[in-house]
């Protein structure tokens, strides 16, 4: 009903209307005088993959919500070694809260869209709206309560449970209308090489493709065009996390 609504309140800016993740991202604690206010200085970004959208250490000058899409989060080390160390998908927002430079490099994984705003605007926003700024702190908590889940996989689990666990994430984050708890196909497209997903998992690339086989074997995932993956049933996918 609220969606129906906002297609006929003219006092909503007419790309938030249309805007497919704004209720489930920061945007949907926003009032209609707020939301109008920070279209005035929003403004759509497309990046193909392997585009950066930051980089570590640089200044933040701007945030930017995910509209769809799959961003990584990197860190390179001395040596020229890379980690990834993250993934962030619609309708999360990119960019560290009230801090003067960034943290890691940020990188489309797939074609990506964003919602770019500038730092001083959303942060008066914040200071404004209590609800957006327990908006922002649930999303933090989340994304430190699947950090430290992720630890767990890395420390603990076979690499048979690695693989199986990096797809569920996937396959259970890659679109915002995702229900949790619905078991339904899923299918997508993979937003990491192969050499990535390694790097993610700590695992070869001869591992990971072995791991991706013994699932398709299995019947748990279905592989077409190296990168196309369907999930005919996300139960046994979640049983093979361990």
């Amino acid at each position: 009903m609220e969606k129906r609504l906002d297609i006929h309140n003219s006092n909503i800016p007419k790309l938030c209307r249309s805007c497919e993740v704004r209720h489930k991202g920061i945007c949907g604690v926003l009032k209609p005088e707020e939301l109008l206010e920070l279209s005035k200085h929003t403004r759509l970004v497309d990046y193909s993959a392997g585009k950066e959208l930051s980089a570590d250490s640089e200044a933040v000058l701007s945030y930017a919500s995910i509209m769809h899409g799959v961003v990584k989060l990197t860190k390179m080390l001395e040596d020229g070694r890379q980690q990834v160390v993250g993934l962030q998908f619609a309708p999360d927002l990119i960019g560290r809260m009230f801090s003067s430079e960034n943290h890691f490099n940020a990188e489309a994984a797939s074609n990506v869209q964003v919602c770019r705003m500038p730092k001083p605007v959303l942060e008066r926003l914040i200071k404004s709206n209590p609800k957006l700024e327990r908006k922002l702190l649930e999303q933090a908590l989340r994304e430190l309560d699947e950090a430290r889940d992720w630890m767990v996989t890395l420390g603990r689990k076979t690499a048979a449970e690695k693989v199986a666990c990096f797809l569920y994430l996937i396959a259970t984050h890659i679109d915002p209308n995702y229900i949790d708890g619905d078991f339904k196909n899923i299918s997508f497209e993979l937003p990491l090489t192969r050499a990535d997903i390694a790097d993610f998992l700590g695992l070869t690339i001869e591992t990971v493709s072995r791991q991706f086989t013994k699932l398709r074997v299995d019947g748990v995932i279905d592989i077409s065009a190296n990168r196309h993956i369907d999930v005919p049933d996300l139960r046994l996918l979640k049983k093979s996390c361990g």
